[in-house]
């Protein structure tokens, strides 16, 4: 059997099935050949965010979809590079204090927990939205940690309580491991929400990258189950779409901090078959998308993904959801949580916050 791949110019190439059969669940399996991809120059990123791009080059990140697991684990990410900025311009890369944590297990395995953020300003209170966030990182690498910006502007923008989940990485634990924590987490959240301070009656689902398709995953696994149902899903750059013949796949091939052969990469260590790629779990936009939430869709420019948030915009349509999807100019993937010096970041997230707050029912100021 042979696959085939756009290598440019209008050539495809094909390449034995066999070079791409799935990796074995060690965290020291040598990375998989990589394919040919379109040889095109992505567009240029703006400024601040060309400064973070830079940063990463400065702390020494290699290429990814050339190291193993356990390397990829350890090099610098874009959350070190924003940090990094964030120096040179004199901010504090101090964790705000006006939000508290607090981890707690949802599950037997050492990755089964759960960091649950907690407004200070809410101490005591009562009926507090909830957010269940699912990190990203191809289900391969990254943790709470890398992605911690996020959850905590969340929490403290709508005064709620987020949940940032962790769950078990492949290759040590592959397809469907990832999704069936995102399940088992939400479950937990809605068991135990309420001695937090919680109203599970106002719960969003909330995600990047993989996060992002565990978030929609998870919803179509609560309406399929009859769980609570989320208010609201926000889905930032999700795993959606498994064909590799994509418009941004071929545009954005040669991106950073994502590039599409990092794509073949993640899914060569997080399935056991390349049957695992074409799920409806994992390839969003062959799901039974029906009856779920209103959900916000963020997309950047200069990402491999940004066509995976478009077709899955109009797969939910097509399924009568009701969705906004925007993508944002100038900015890579990893740009959400950046906030503080990347303004396409910063406009993106107030985007989201006020998506969410017209979910949970806030009042605008």
């Amino acid at each position: 059997m042979k696959t085939t791949f756009f290598a440019g110019a209008g050539l495809l190439l094909t390449v034995s099935a066999g070079a791409l059969a799935q990796s074995p669940p060690s965290i020291n399996a040598a990375p998989p050949p990589q394919p040919p991809v379109a040889q095109t120059v992505p567009p240029p990123a703006a400024a601040d965010m060309q400064a973070v791009l830079d940063a990463m080059v400065t702390l020494g990140a290699k290429p990814i979809e050339m190291l193993t697991p356990v390397e990829a684990r350890l090099q610098p990410t874009a959350t070190d590079a924003a940090r990094t900025v964030m120096r040179k311009q004199g901010l504090s890369t101090a964790p705000d204090p006006a939000v508290t944590t607090q981890d707690l297990a949802y599950g037997a395995d050492d990755m089964q927990y759960a960091r649950i953020y907690k407004p200070v300003a809410a101490a005591g209170a009562a009926a507090l939205p909830i957010i269940v966030y699912y990190h990203g990182g191809g289900f391969v690498i990254a943790d709470v940690n890398v992605y911690d910006p996020t959850p905590r502007f969340l929490s403290k923008q709508l005064n709620a309580i987020v949940v940032s989940v962790e769950y078990r990485h492949a290759p040590e634990a592959k397809f469907p491991a990832q999704h069936d924590d995102a399940a088992a987490a939400y479950r937990w959240v809605l068991d135990n929400a309420a001695a937090w301070g919680g109203d599970t009656a106002k719960i969003a689902l909330a995600g990047e990258s993989a996060g992002g398709n565990l978030a929609v995953a998870t919803a179509i696994f609560a309406r399929d189950n009859r769980l609570t149902a989320p208010v609201h899903i926000l889905a930032v750059y999700p795993i959606a779409n498994s064909d590799m013949m994509l418009p941004s796949k071929q545009d954005s091939a040669k991106a950073k901090p994502l590039n599409t052969p990092m794509l073949n990469w993640f899914g060569y260590y997080y399935s056991r078959t390349k049957a695992d790629q074409m799920d409806p779990r994992v390839n969003l936009v062959r799901a039974n998308l029906r009856g779920l939430p209103p959900t916000t869709i963020v997309n950047a420019q200069i990402d491999p993904l940004r066509s995976d948030g478009e077709t899955l915009e109009n797969a939910m349509r097509a399924a009568g959801d009701r969705v906004e999807r925007r993508t944002f100019e100038g900015v890579t993937h990893e740009f959400f949580g950046m906030g503080k010096v990347v303004r396409g970041a910063y406009d993106a997230e107030l985007y989201a916050v006020d998506r969410l707050k017209t979910a949970f029912g806030i009042p605008r100021q």
